[in-house]
């Protein structure tokens, strides 16, 4: 079964920034695209971003985050980040990442995890 575990969430002030990171958890992580999502309180689970496997080297963002969010993958690690600049309260959620069969995609492969919270709060 595939499981990816997710950190670096946190509170931070309007403007500010943190990485999140996405890290396979007995398997790995190179063959497969990657999604981050998240959930807000209220609110239904939205994709943010996704990147492909580096073969195919591309990435994909939701409108509301690009030019502030930057996904990247290290496969010697495993682990997919998330770098996320300029926050601002709505980005308040939290956040998910899965195994995708395409990217961008609403399907996941692998389980869902419990994410990872983040608080954009001043």
């Amino acid at each position: 079964q595939l499981k990816l575990v997710e950190s670096g969430g946190g509170l931070v002030q309007p403007g500010g920034s943190l990485r999140l990171s996405c890290t396979a958890s007995g398997f790995r992580m190179f063959y497969y695209r990657v999604g981050w999502f998240r959930q807000a309180p209220g609110k239904e689970r939205e994709r943010v971003s996704c990147i492909s496997n580096s073969e195919e080297n591309y990435t994909r963002y939701v409108d509301s985050v690009k030019g502030r969010f930057t996904i990247s993958r290290d496969d010697a690690l495993d682990t997919v980040y998330l770098q996320m600049n300029d926050l601002k309260p709505e980005d308040t959620a939290i956040y998910y990442c899965v195994t995708q069969p395409y990217c961008p995609s609403d399907t996941a492969l692998s389980t869902w995890g419990q994410g990872t919270q983040v608080t954009v709060s001043s």
